[in-house]
Parts: C-alpha cells; sequence; structure tokens
C-alpha cells in the first residue's frame, strides 16, 4: 500500500520553485477549463491575462487591485511564519475600514491635512483591535485563533450591513445600503494622473519594506521565526509564546485595517456592504504563493490581482460565469499544497508482511 513517508531533509531550492510549478499548473490546468466551457484556450488566455496589462491604465488598475491584497498579505505572513495562524484577515479589513469611515463622517466637511492621516491610523487601530479578540481568547482561554479569527469575519459582516442599512446610510443614497460619499480632504490624494491608483499604492509597498526589516533584521522579528520553525528552541530560549501571538495578530489585524482603509477612501470613496470583497481570504494564498516574503508577496499580489481583474474581463468578454477567477484562484492553492506535500513527503510503497510465515 502506498504511504506518505517525511524526507530527511525537504529540498530548499524546490521550497523556491515550487509557487512557479503551481502557476504552470494552473496555467495548464486553465487550458482544460476553457475547453470544458467552449471556449478557445487561446483567446481565454489574452483575455484573461493580456488585457489586463495592455496599457498605462490596465496596468494601473493592476497595481490598485493588487494594493490591499500586498497590505494584508504581509501582515499575514508575521503571523504565519510563527505558527500563528490569523484566518479572519477579511474582517479586520472590515474593521479597519469602518473605523476609517467613522472619522471621515464624524468630521464631514473638514478641510484640515489631518483628517486623512487620522483615519490612516483609525484604519490599522480598528483592524488590530478585532484582532485583538483572537489573541485575547487564544492567550486566556486557549482558544483555537483559526475558528476565532474565521467566525468574526462573519460578525464584522453583519456589523458593517448593520452600519450601512441603518446609522450610517446615506439618506440621499436612493435606499442602497452605503454612507454617503467623503469629502476631498478624506480622500487618498492619486499618485499617477489619469488612473485610480492614489497613495495606497505607496503605502502598501512601504508596508512590505517595513514587513521585511522586521521579519529579516529585527531581534522580535528573529524570534517570531525561531517560534514557527523549532518551538522547542523557542523555549529553551525563553522567548514568551504569549507575546508572539499577540504581536502576530496585531500586526496582521493592524495591516489588514490599513487596507480597509485605503479601500474605503480610495477607489469607493464610501463604505458599502461590499467593501471587502474577499481580499482577506486572497491574501493568505498571496501569503503562501509568495513563501511569507515581502518581494515573493509582491508578485504574488500581482499575480493575484491579475487573476481577479482577468476573471471580470472574462465575464464581460467571454460570456463565463462570475466564479471564473476563483477556479483560478482554487487551482493555484491546490497545486501549491500539492507541491509542498511532495517537497516534505515521499511516496513508498509498503509491501504487507507475507501470510502464513
Amino acid at each position: 500500500m502506498l504511504e506518505l513517508e517525511a524526507r530527511a531533509e525537504p529540498s530548499r531550492l524546490m521550497s523556491w520553485a515550487s509557487p512557479l510549478l503551481a502557476v504552470a499548473l494552473m496555467l495548464a490546468g486553465g487550458v482544460l477549463v476553457f475547453s470544458v466551457l467552449g471556449k478557445d484556450p487561446v483567446e481565454g488566455f489574452r483575455v484573461f491575462f493580456i488585457n489586463p496589462v495592455k496599457d498605462l491604465y490596465a496596468v494601473s488598475e493592476l497595481l490598485l487591485k493588487a494594493t490591499p491584497l500586498m497590505l494584508c498579505a504581509i501582515g499575514l505572513a508575521i503571523g504565519f511564519r510563527a505558527n500563528v495562524w490569523n484566518i479572519g484577515a477579511e474582517g479586520q479589513f472590515m474593521l479597519g475600514a469602518v473605523a476609517a469611515t467613522g472619522v471621515a463622517l464624524y468630521f464631514d466637511g473638514s478641510e484640515s491635512a489631518l483628517l486623512l492621516p487620522a483615519m490612516i491610523v483609525a484604519g490599522a487601530a480598528g483592524g488590530a483591535a478585532w484582532a485583538a479578540i483572537p489573541a485575547l481568547l487564544r492567550t486566556r482561554f486557549n482558544a483555537n485563533e483559526i475558528l476565532v479569527s474565521l467566525m468574526l469575519v462573519y460578525v464584522a459582516q453583519l456589523f458593517v450591513s448593520w452600519l450601512v442599512f441603518g446609522p450610517w446610510k446615506d439618506p440621499d443614497g436612493f435606499n442602497f445600503p452605503q454612507t454617503k460619499m467623503f469629502g476631498e480632504a478624506a480622500l487618498m490624494p492619486m499618485v499617477l494622473e489619469g488612473t485610480r491608483l492614489h497613495l495606497g499604492f505607496v503605502i502598501a509597498l512601504a508596508t512590505l519594506v517595513a514587513g521585511y526589516a522586521f521579519m529579516n533584521r529585527s531581534h522580535a522579528g528573529f524570534r517570531m521565526r525561531v517560534a514557527g520553525e523549532a518551538a522547542d528552541a523557542a523555549r529553551y530560549a525563553g522567548f514568551s509564546a504569549n507575546r508572539m501571538i499577540w504581536v502576530g495578530l496585531l500586526l496582521g489585524g493592524a495591516a489588514a485595517g490599513l487596507a480597509g482603509m485605503g479601500e474605503v477612501a480610495g477607489p469607493m470613496g464610501q463604505l458599502t456592504d461590499k467593501v471587502a470583497s474577499g481580499y482577506g481570504f486572497a491574501a493568505i494564498i498571496v501569503a503562501f504563493v509568495g513563501r511569507l516574503n515581502a518581494f515573493g508577496i509582491l508578485l504574488a499580489s500581482l499575480l493575484m490581482a491579475l487573476l481577479y481583474i482577468g476573471g471580470e474581463q472574462a465575464q464581460q468578454y467571454l460570456n463565463l460565469p462570475s466564479s471564473i477567477s476563483m477556479v483560478f484562484q482554487g487551482m493555484l492553492l491546490f497545486f501549491l499544497l500539492g507541491s509542498d506535500v511532495f517537497i516534505h513527503y515521499r511516496l513508498r510503497l509498503r509491501r504487507r508482511a507475507a501470510q502464513g510465515r
């Protein structure tokens, strides 16, 4: 019978090459998907992967879509390196958006230059506060942070819905679940004339650099890395597991909250019940495809943004269902995890002992 046997030493080369292998297998799977759906694979790939980067405006939209993915993924990567499994970035994204919206609405009409920085701080604080709930329950009551952070996503969704259908609903919004549009001072300035690419992209790049410095050039990052790679050694060295849980969750929540703030103060310009769009969950795939590395996360964010926009293009030009981008995301994650299994394990054929000996 076949069984998995752990390898003595997994290949470091294959660990870094497996995302490329997963992408190649995803593309091969895409040929099959387009064929099954009755579409020409060449035309499908052109619409899915070429159209989103055909001109400067299209590239700016790609970078805009990648911005929240970068922010969420780098925050998650910090915790994942220490085996702190924050699965609730989607909820933290929404609470960051809520906190930033609260500041924008409270100071509605203000022209102060301090309004946008206040929204940035509020967004990060809102996401961190939401992440503090699973951190507290994990360290005080040993609750599983995976389940707690995931369940809080649905609480956050209901909270956002209550706000935009209730106290924050725009009275002049034709009964749509949304707040009023933010004032000019509460919107992110554009960084590329004639596009929607805003300051949030620059903040995301700066956050990637800060995340790299924290994970690879700081003592705190070293402690978290040791805790993830050798938990027994970390305990022997006296590293506090509870402190690492708090740091991993709070930094992940703050980054996701900052992404939520950028979404409402950027392309949306208001809070709606559709604010999250799955960025928090997609960022989990981005973090793993990027190998929990800042530069890898940058490339993986661009790939994931390409899948999002490509799915929208395929829906528009090829009449494919809106879920097509999720099919490609699922294939990417499946092939990546499958590759990781065979990097760490090998298949062995174990013969059953001969009968009657």
